[in-house]
């Protein structure tokens, strides 16, 4: 099998691996996310008032289950998502397109590369974005933030969004999920490749140590954490908007025009909040991916080398 096809399908079997265990955190973080939207601090009801809280909201008015919602599509993005950006970036590695000319990693050359291969990841699995996000939103009335959508599963609003926006419509909100990736992308695998070299060289644990990959991504957690938080709201808005008879977004026209009105409505803390759910799910979502990613190409080539 072609060595470019192993690196997507190990990219996206660890990022599917890590939303079984993180999803519910994601389904948290949008719910802060679009709580208060566009109304000023202090001028709205918090249902969820801490990530323990909206857990316990959460399984208390839609159920336990509502803990997992969109997991299907979560799965489906995260194979899409990740095996393209991860195994794009490890194409553009192994071709040494993210070295200079002593052979070195060069850090401009390494986030351009994983920049790039976010934008892809991005782009390819932004349906599955959308579906997810907005299955994510559906609420009991009484604790219910954000636009409401009605889709009975997620097949069926795939199909619903198809035949109100046609293929467009499948990708509405892409130029803000393609700027979050690329940028949170940019931040994160450089991190978790330069913390994993410095580490290796220091000699600080044996070679092949399971705690290398698990540090390293750790130091890429905080990194996407700080840098996608902000994106990550724009994002969710976008995705998770209504849409009127033209197909136009009932609140935001773009990227710029729903970062002003945050801005505006909110404030800087309306770009940060889900921040610690955010924390909470990015931080255990890098640490599991990029560390079953770096098992499974060890365990791969390893076998592969016997062979």
């Amino acid at each position: 099998m072609p060595v470019d096809v192993i690196e997507f399908g190990l990219g996206g079997a660890a990022a599917a691996c890590a939303v079984l265990f993180t999803n519910p955190l994601e389904v948290v973080k949008t719910r802060f996310q679009l709580q208060g939207e566009l109304k000023a601090w202090g001028t709205y009801q918090r249902h969820y008032r801490n990530v323990f809280h909206a857990f316990y909201t959460i399984g208390r008015y839609d159920g336990l289950l509502a803990l997992q919602a969109g997991l299907p599509p979560a799965i489906i993005y995260q194979i899409l998502q990740n095996g393209t950006r991860l195994g794009t970036y490890q194409i553009f590695t192994d071709m040494g397109l993210t070295k200079n000319k002593t052979g070195q990693a060069s850090l401009p050359k390494t986030m351009l590369a994983a920049g790039v291969a976010g934008y892809l990841g991005a782009f390819v699995s932004s349906p599955m974005y959308l579906i997810k996000t907005q299955m994510q939103s559906q609420s009991h009335e009484v604790i219910a933030v954000g636009h409401q959508h009605t889709h009975s599963g997620w097949l069926q609003g795939l199909k619903k969004i198809y035949v109100e926006g046609s293929v467009k419509g499948l990708w509405r909100g892409v130029s803000a999920q393609t700027m979050r990736n690329g940028i949170g992308s940019a931040a994160q695998l450089p991190a978790f490749s330069h913390t994993k070299d410095f580490i290796t060289k220091t000699e600080m644990f044996r070679p092949g140590s399971y705690f290398i990959p698990i540090i390293s991504s750790m130091v890429a957690g905080a990194a996407n954490v700080v840098v996608m938080t902000p994106l990550d709201v724009i994002s969710t808005r976008m995705y998770n908007q209504g849409i009127d008879e033209r197909g136009k977004g009932l609140y935001y026209r773009g990227i710029w025009d729903c970062a002003s009105k945050v801005w505006r409505k909110e404030g800087l803390i309306g770009f940060y909040k889900g921040w610690s759910a955010s924390w909470f799910r990015l931080a255990p979502q890098t640490v599991l991916s990029l560390s079953f990613w770096d098992l499974g190409r060890k365990l791969y080539y390893r076998n592969v080398n016997k062979n």
